[in-house]
């Protein structure tokens, strides 16, 4: 199915959670903030959080700092 992942349209395996296509592109999950649509996922969502078609997925790394 095609995304908008980051603003560029993806190719990506039909039927994703928003977990899963964090695997499918080898991101920790720990490290990145996730909108779908503009509403984030919070990270206990992100497995039973289905994606669709045409969805515009942004993924935001966490920074550190001390």
């Amino acid at each position: 199915m095609l995304l908008r992942l980051n603003g560029a349209l993806r190719e990506v395996p039909d039927g994703l959670t928003v977990a899963a296509l964090l695997a499918h592109l080898g991101v920790k999950d720990a490290r990145v903030a996730v909108t779908v649509e503009g509403a984030l996922v919070p990270r206990e969502e992100r497995a039973g959080r289905a994606l669709q078609k045409g969805d515009a997925v942004e993924l935001v790394p966490l920074l550190g700092g001390a």
